[in-house]
């Protein structure tokens, strides 16, 4: 659970700093600066993005071995 939140805190400072690129309040050097720290986040979030699907997809394919169907004889 502790990932979920490192990755919404995450998510929410990335809002923040689209935000503040969106304004046009701030300086090249600070939107500069934003945009890097912005990119890194995306990264990391993309990160645990894959890491949360692939276990996704474990759990989904567990499932799909336990249930298997076998053909109705009458």
């Amino acid at each position: 659970m502790k990932e979920t939140i490192k990755f919404e805190e995450k998510l929410k400072r990335l809002e923040e700093i689209a935000k503040k690129l969106e304004s046009e309040e701030i300086g090249i050097e600070e939107s500069l600066k934003l945009f890097q720290e912005g990119m890194a986040l995306g990264k990391e979030c993309k990160k645990i993005l894959e890491d949360i699907e692939l276990k996704v997809q474990k759990v989904v394919g567990e499932i799909q071995e336990e249930i298997k169907t076998e053909p109705f004889n009458e």
